[in-house]
């Protein structure tokens, strides 16, 4: 069975694609075929695995409008079974491209659809931190999404709005969506974040993922080079608390 994880939250600047690439790179450490989907315009994603994205002649919106196949769009990366469908700043018009056209949501599962049984053990969608189309076909093809939220003052509000669009999602596209959050870019030193932690935990038993992932210099840079946390610096704290991450995930009962 393939495992279809998107990675979203509305409010930025929450290591939403740092989660996406490490996770990845580690489950394909764990002997996992990987796939990540870049489905930000910003193309960060993409990026952190060294393209460049205005040199880039295909890319996930290609595959979105029709015009070539999800395989046609994906590469391999530098790391061993992690895969990778990349974006550039076209994506931004392709959303807008995608509104007015008939189950323009269904794009992406589409798509997924099409691809040999057994490809890939997952696949990762990395999402804009905005409601769009391109959003909504994430949803709409997971089966799972993970939300990655910072223990800080602005976290409750920005979780509310999510939550009530995978309640959306539910009712309109996608009845078996489902989510689980991830504390990232902790900071056990400052007592603000211990006590929201402990909100945290004490509101969303059963959502809420055991693995906490905390500020490190060396996530900020591992973009830089085009690589993964596992490969840039694999003997950080960073790299081993995403290695957790995707056992927990890995452990998970998917729908």
């Amino acid at each position: 069975m393939t495992h279809i994880i998107a990675i979203n939250n509305h409010k930025g600047g929450v290591a939403k694609t740092t989660t996406c690439l490490s996770l990845g790179a580690c489950l394909a450490e764990l002997g996992r075929s990987v796939l990540l989907i870049d489905l930000d315009p910003q193309a960060h994603l993409t990026m952190s695995l060294g393209l460049k994205p205005d040199g880039l002649h295909r890319t996930i919106g290609d595959a979105l409008l029709g015009s070539t196949s999800l395989i046609g769009v994906s590469r391999e990366s530098p790391v061993l079974g992690l895969d990778v469908a990349p974006a550039n700043r076209e994506l931004a018009l392709i959303d807008k491209l995608l509104y007015p056209q008939r189950n323009f949501e269904s794009r992406l599962k589409s798509q997924l659809a099409s691809l040999p049984a057994q490809l890939y053990d997952y696949i990762l969608l990395d999402c804009a931190p905005a409601l769009g189309t391109l959003t909504l076909n994430a949803l709409t093809a997971a089966q799972r999404l993970l939300i990655p939220v910072q223990a800080e003052y602005y976290a409750a509000q920005s979780l509310r709005q999510i939550i009530r669009l995978v309640q959306l999602v539910r009712r309109k596209t996608n009845p078996g969506l489902t989510y689980q959050i991830v504390v990232t870019m902790y900071d056990q030193r400052n007592r603000v974040s211990r006590l929201l932690l402990e909100q945290l935990q004490a509101s969303l038993n059963g959502r809420l993922l055991q693995t906490i992932i905390g500020i490190d210099t060396r996530l900020k840079e591992c973009p830089a080079f085009g690589q993964p946390i596992t490969t840039y610096a694999p003997q950080t704290r960073a790299a081993r608390q995403y290695r957790a991450l995707a056992q927990e995930i890995m452990s998970c009962n998917y729908p």
